[in-house]
């Protein structure tokens, strides 16, 4: 990321504001290629900038566009404030509250669980827009992470998390629990649900990043942050949710599907984060259809049930 906005970036957000940058911090979250500030303006207040980078404004581009979709369609208190949207140059540029004063997740403990659980139940019972893209249509064939590694085990048993043996004895099972997997419903979903898109602030639970927002089933939001948070020192997935009707191992599934393969060049720490997010997930997925504990070499105890 550059040290600083452009001079075209600083007079864009000045125009949508009414007031003049005077500093802006670079922020280091999330795993796309866009740039994210918080810029600090003239009077002492401050906003979040999110644009596309140079590299990569195609793509960045169409997640800032569906981003701000949600923005415009969902009004919520648990979602930060848009302040601003200017759509030009293939290089969209939203400008949303800035959030830096609240909590930002991991450790975890009891009471920003709760805070979490509460926010997502709350999401849960929202319904979503018609407009809101269909969970089941737009997502089931990317999340099917079962169905490619029956096609290629290779990548997936390089992980080193079960060996040929396991996988041949548990893929059946795997691939029919995911496919079972319910994603069709009316409720809003975020999709994306992990710490780096999460902060508390007056003890509530705020969600950012939405440009993956849809309308689906209300379990999907707790049961895709449940392998994260377990990673992250928090409770063990089934202790939050002892039935997750086929989405434990719908998600290992994409994580499968996914941790093994080459790395992304323009998004090199979202293979990692996929590694980790399978290590937590498919033992949960194994302990719900009763298959073995994992018995590849790189199998972490810790994360076995």
């Amino acid at each position: 990321m550059p040290v600083a906005p452009t001079d075209e970036l600083r007079r864009r957000i000045e125009a949508l504001l009414g007031r003049a940058v005077i500093a802006a911090t670079p922020v280091h979250r999330g795993y796309t290629p866009a740039e994210r500030w918080v810029v600090h303006l003239d009077g002492g207040s401050s906003a979040f900038a999110k644009t596309g980078a140079d590299s990569e404004t195609s793509a960045v581009a169409t997640w800032l566009r569906r981003e701000h979709e949600a923005y415009e369609r969902v009004h919520a208190d648990f979602m930060p404030r848009m302040l601003g949207w200017d759509d030009r140059d293939e290089r969209p540029l939203l400008l949303l509250e800035d959030l830096g004063g609240a909590t930002w997740p991991p450790p975890w403990d009891p009471q920003r669980v709760e805070a979490v659980l509460a926010t997502l139940e709350q999401v849960a019972a929202s319904p979503a827009p018609e407009s809101a893209p269909s969970l089941e249509a737009g997502q089931r064939s990317r999340l099917s992470g079962w169905l490619r590694v029956a096609e290629d085990p290779r990548p997936f048993l390089g992980l080193g998390l079960v060996t040929g043996a396991w996988l041949e004895r548990g893929l059946p099972a795997l691939i029919e629990a995911g496919q079972r997997a319910i994603l069709e419903g009316d409720r809003l979903v975020h999709f994306d649900v992990r710490s780096d898109n999460l902060c508390i602030r007056d003890g509530r639970a705020m969600l950012l990043d939405w440009p993956g927002y849809a309308r689906g089933t209300e379990l999907f939001d707790r049961a895709s942050w449940l392998p994260s948070l377990w990673r992250e020192g928090g409770p063990a997935p089934w202790t939050l949710l002892p039935d997750s009707q086929g989405l434990a191992t719908l998600l290992a599934g994409y994580f499968a599907g996914q941790a093994g393969v080459p790395a992304i060049p323009t998004a090199p720490r979202v293979r990692t984060v996929q590694w980790e997010q399978l290590q937590a997930a498919l033992p949960w997925a194994a302990r719900e259809l009763g298959l073995p504990p994992l018995d590849g070499a790189r199998a972490d105890p810790r994360w076995t049930g």
